[in-house]
């Protein structure tokens, strides 16, 4: 058994220069490799199931997920999951004016093509798990209660009309929450995914899971610390620099 497990965080899967992308041919190799070397996907519930009884997570195993949901997860990591018998969550954010058609698409995010209602229907047909990520992708905590709930509560509803099943899992927008957000979220979701840069251990929040943003995974070599004794050590170093950062980007905006 491990005592710790990444819950990796994708967004595009394509070969853009954004700290949001990853090159199809990396993510490919890179669960080709995980799957080479006897790993398992877990499901979002069930790392919340090891938490709530404060076990380790079983051995070779990884939880994945992928936010916004871009068009390039249909095409390009969903196959791959497929072929290798793997689970993913994909949190989305479906939008104010919700039409659930098969050729709609998700609300336009950072100017690329979205995942149809087509698609993300075939995707959870195939065993994809979908999350909320909001109806708009705000940063919730700088929203009054009234309108953290609306976001929260109506996305949630949105999805378990279109797919006809409950939806148990969230993804804070920019990965941001308070404790405010954290317990409306708490009320009509099981679990919330943070960007918290970390392992998730038996200790984890489950309303705030630490997750390992594929930017830290981007290259072959990268992607394949994940099988070694120095993963943990990595992904630590890698949060220390980042908060590091955003402390001094911080102080120079005030």
């Amino acid at each position: 058994m491990a005592a710790r497990l990444p819950i990796l965080t994708f967004h595009g899967i394509d070969d853009r220069r954004s700290v949001t992308s990853i090159k199809p041919e990396v993510f490919r190799r890179g669960m080709a490799t995980l799957h080479e070397c006897g790993y398992r996907t877990l499901d979002l519930l069930e790392v919340v199931d090891c938490l709530e009884r404060a076990a380790p997570f079983p051995d070779r195993s990884v939880a994945v997920t992928f936010d916004d949901g871009f068009q390039s997860v249909y095409e390009e990591a969903f196959p791959v999951l497929t072929d290798y018998g793997m689970s993913a969550t994909v949190f989305i954010a479906v939008g104010q004016r919700t039409s659930v058609k098969t050729t709609d698409r998700l609300p336009r995010w950072e100017n690329r093509p979205m995942l149809s209602w087509g698609e993300i229907r075939e995707m959870f047909r195939g065993g994809i798990a979908f999350g909320s990520h909001t109806l708009t992708h705000p940063n919730l905590t700088r929203l009054p209660a009234e309108r953290v709930e609306t976001e929260v509560r109506d996305s949630k509803a949105a999805i378990e009309d279109a797919l006809g099943t409950r939806v148990a899992s969230f993804a804070y927008p920019y990965g941001r929450f308070d404790q405010k957000t954290r317990e409306i979220v708490r009320k009509h979701y099981t679990c919330a995914c943070s960007d918290k840069l970390a392992l998730a251990t038996p200790c984890s929040d489950p309303y705030g899971l630490e997750r390992v943003d594929a930017y830290y995974l981007r290259t072959d070599r990268l992607f394949s610390t994940m099988l070694t004794d120095l993963f943990a050590c990595y992904v630590r170093i890698r949060s220390v620099l980042r908060e590091f950062r955003r402390a001094v980007e911080s102080n120079r905006e005030t």
